[in-house]
Order: C-alpha cells, then sequence, then structure tokens
C-alpha cells in the first residue's frame, strides 16, 4: 500500500486536467488575456522629469488642482486594491476559475496603479504631508463606507444579491463613474495644455486596465442577472443609492475653485460619466431580457 492512500483523500477534480478544459473562447478569458498581453506596463518605467519641470513652472492655483485630484486617484486605487480580495475569494470558491484567473491579474492592475500615482506625489509634486483633507464627505461616503462594505459583506453572504450590490458600487460606481471618467477627463484637459507628459502617460495605461475591470463587472453582473431577471432592482436600487454620492465627489472636488483649473468643465466630466453609465446599464438590461451572452462590452484596446 502506497504511503498516500488515494482513497482515504477527499474527492476532488481539477478543471484544467478535466474534460474540456478551460473555457478557451469565454469572455473572461479573452479579458485575462488581453490582460497578459496590455497589462504588464512597468509605473517605474514611466519618464516623470518633464513632469517635474511642468510642475514648478505651473501656479498655485494649478499644483493645488493636481494635487487635489492626484490624492483622490491614489487613495481610489489604494482603496479598491485593499478591498477586492472579498470578491475573488467568492469566485474562487464558485469554481470559476476562468474568472478567478482573469481576476489575478485584476488585483495585480490596481497594486501598480497605487504605484504609479504614488510616484506622481513623490517625484512630480513633492507631496510629504497628509493629504486625507483632500478627501471631501461624498468621497469619504464612497470610498470608506460603501465600497469597503458592500465588498466586505461578501466575506459572509455569497449570494447572488451581494455580489451584484459589491460588483455596482466596484465597477459601475467606483471605476465606471469615478475613475474612468477622472482618468479620461484630466487626461484631456492636459493633453490641450501639451502639459505632464509622464501622468498623462499613466493615464492612458491606468484607463487601458479599468476599462478591462469595468468589462469584468458588466459582464459578471449581467451573468447575475441573466440566471435570475429580479436581480435587476438590486442593481437598480444600488446604483440610486450610490450615484448620488458618486457625483457630489466631482461637484466637492471642483467646488473651492472661482475658475476650474485647466480648462476641465465640470459639466463635460458628468456628461461623459452618464454617456459610459448607459451604455453598461444597457448591456446589463439585456442580460435581464435574455438577451445573447456573446453580447459583451469589449474594452480598449
Amino acid at each position: 500500500m502506497s504511503e498516500f492512500d488515494a482513497a482515504a483523500a477527499p474527492a476532488r477534480t481539477f478543471r484544467t486536467t478535466s474534460a474540456g478544459g478551460l473555457a478557451g473562447g469565454s469572455f473572461p478569458l479573452r479579458l485575462y488575456a488581453k490582460a497578459r498581453a496590455l497589462g504588464t506596463w512597468d509605473p517605474s518605467a514611466i519618464d516623470l522629469a518633464r513632469d517635474a519641470g511642468d510642475w514648478a513652472r505651473m501656479s498655485e492655483h494649478e499644483r493645488d488642482s493636481i494635487l487635489r485630484v492626484t490624492a483622490l486617484f491614489q487613495a481610489g486605487e489604494e482603496s479598491v486594491t485593499l478591498d477586492l480580495l472579498p470578491l475573488i475569494e467568492t469566485i474562487a470558491l464558485e469554481g470559476r476559475l476562468e474568472e478567478e484567473l482573469f481576476l489575478t491579474a485584476f488585483l495585480w492592475e490596481e497594486g501598480k496603479h497605487t504605484v504609479f500615482f504614488r510616484r506622481v506625489l513623490d517625484e512630480v509634486c513633492g507631496a510629504d504631508d497628509d493629504l486625507h483633507g483632500f478627501h471631501t464627505p461624498s468621497y469619504r461616503k464612497v470610498f470608506y463606507e460603501e465600497l469597503p462594505a458592500a465588498l466586505g459583506a461578501l466575506r459572509g453572504d455569497r449570494s447572488p444579491a451581494a455580489q451584484v450590490r459589491a460588483a455596482v458600487t466596484y465597477t459601475l460606481i467606483v471605476e465606471g463613474v469615478l475613475a474612468e471618467t477622472g482618468y479620461h477627463s484630466y487626461g484631456q484637459a492636459l493633453a490641450r495644455r501639451g502639459l505632464l507628459p509622464g501622468l498623462r502617460e499613466g493615464l492612458a495605461l491606468v484607463k487601458r486596465d479599468e476599462s478591462r475591470h469595468i468589462a469584468y463587472g458588466v459582464h459578471l453582473i449581467s451573468r447575475l442577472v441573466a440566471a435570475d431577471p429580479a436581480l435587476w432592482e438590486v442593481v437598480e436600487e444600488r446604483m440610486a443609492e450610490l450615484l448620488p454620492a458618486a457625483l457630489g465627489v466631482v461637484e466637492e472636488s471642483f467646488a473651492s475653485y472661482e475658475v476650474t483649473p485647466f480648462g476641465v468643465e465640470v459639466a463635460d466630466i458628468v456628461a461623459f460619466a452618464v454617456q459610459q453609465h448607459g451604455k453598461r446599464l444597457a448591456r446589463i438590461e439585456r442580460a435581464r431580457d435574455g438577451g445573447p451572452a456573446e453580447d459583451e462590452i469589449e474594452p480598449q484596446e
């Protein structure tokens, strides 16, 4: 008898050595392939030398704006890095290996974004003071309360409804309404002035990563809603709870400026967010109504 008695071992199988293997054409594995191909940029390799020179020539008003926005980006990226783990564990425990594989890249990319924005604060802004003062009441509502609570709830409740609440909070609100919109708006505004090329390069790369994260979140919510159309009500309820705070982050961030810096217009930010958000909600609504599973929102290349 061998030292290891196979008959006494708990029954277990592995997807990758079972008949059929991985679902190679599935949307999560397509996202994982894109993450492997496009997500391997190094935040330490981005040249910030010219950015430091641009910073030195900016007005106090402009420097305050960049510091404020970067402080919001920084804490937001750290927050999503900290809060993602319960969702990964939930997906793993359900045996959804293709989704878990993508989520390993998802978490790695969030950590990478955290490192990039800290470089900007250190090497461009010279910010060694406490920056929590830039976190407005609406920002604190989203990142201090709602995000950790929604994701943390999955540790005790892995129901489809809890997953929907977590995914709406993380991907539709935090990444879709706030992060993606902020990166797009500030990237464009700085490009019009030809300023901070290193920051703009990083913003474009971060935004490309985030587009995959949002695409996964839409896929996850759509899968859950397709299986139980009643969960559409959870999507709507969660959006109604969080959208005022998300828009409040934008409004409060610009409230201290009589003239918005770098030509950024709050109305343009809100319009972009509403447009992107509308497309994603329409995809989820089609899933509720029995739309085709292959009708996915592809991330940017």
